[in-house]
């Protein structure tokens, strides 16, 4: 008899297929309270866990007494009760480097973006606003030979840095627990605390996970800091910044315009401010 496995999340039909041949796979939409009631009967037999994108607590892990191991398809893992899992000694595994490529590609897409106001300019072509030579208003920055500050310089920020190098001789700084020799040589890149980042840098990229010391490492007192000419970049977990502070920054100009990937709140809410700003990219 196949050991049986929860999925909560789609997966393409072939890669269903391989889980099939090996488990007796139990789909469901979310982990829900509701859902674990409804599949009651379900979850407290089932032996692994697979998915993404939702709390995984002990109050779940309750109700799952012969869970032995669990995976979600994501680099991070902090919807994870990391204590409850290792009390009850099941494995938690992740996939750090699946998507590694893929958020640098998005960060520099963010980065060009917001610098040269993509979105807002094709907004305003599509609305009839270009009748006439373009002005300054709709010129954007430069990105070639700007500072680059990456604050994280892992597997995503040497990535970036790797773009951003050999791509726009892009200058780049980066604030770690630790120096990275080959970031160094590679890319020239020189490391230095938060403060000087802040304050060099046209392009602040943040690229943390999130943790007890990393919750709202960004407030006011951080974009304060930084150039009102400089753009800030979040591509690693929303709550790594205090979502009211970076509102309050692009309010009142004290720096330039915004690039989110990850929000506080996600979904973020359909009246969050940051949805009317012409100078956020989200």
């Amino acid at each position: 008899m196949k050991p049986s496995v929860i999925l909560y999340k789609a997966l393409p039909d072939d890669l269903l297929q391989r889980l099939q041949e090996h488990f007796t796979v139990h789909q469901v939409a979310n982990l829900s309270p509701q859902t674990v009631e409804q599949n009651a009967a379900i979850f407290a037999e089932a032996e692994g866990l697979l998915g993404s994108n939702e709390n995984v607590d002990a109050a779940l892990l309750e109700k799952m007494p012969k869970l032995r191991a669990t995976s979600t398809i994501s680099v991070g893992y902090d919807n994870f009760d990391v204590d409850a899992l290792t009390a009850r000694k099941i494995l938690l595994m992740h996939t750090p480097t699946v998507l590694t490529e893929t958020v640098a590609d998005t960060l520099m897409a963010l980065v060009l973006s917001t610098a040269r106001r993509v979105v807002e300019v094709a907004e305003r072509v599509k609305a009839g606003e270009w009748t006439a030579s373009i002005g300054p208003d709709w010129y954007g920055t430069d990105v070639h030979h700007k500072t680059l500050g990456i604050v994280g310089m892992g597997r995503i920020g040497m990535a970036l840095a790797q773009r951003a190098h050999f791509g726009f001789n892009m200058p780049i700084l980066y604030n770690a627990r630790r120096h990275h020799k080959e970031a160094e040589e590679r890319f020239n890149a020189r490391y230095c605390d938060l403060d000087t980042l802040l304050q060099e840098s046209d392009f602040v990229c943040l690229i943390l996970p999130l943790t007890d010391e990393t919750h709202h490492l960004f407030g006011a007192e951080q974009f304060a800091k930084m150039k009102s000419s400089a753009i800030f970049i979040n591509a690693g977990r929303g709550p790594v910044v205090d979502e009211n502070a970076l509102i309050a920054a692009l309010q009142k100009g004290e720096i330039h315009a915004a690039g989110l990937d990850v929000f506080e709140q996600e979904p973020l809410s359909v009246d969050s401010p940051l949805l009317s700003m012409a100078n956020v990219v989200a």
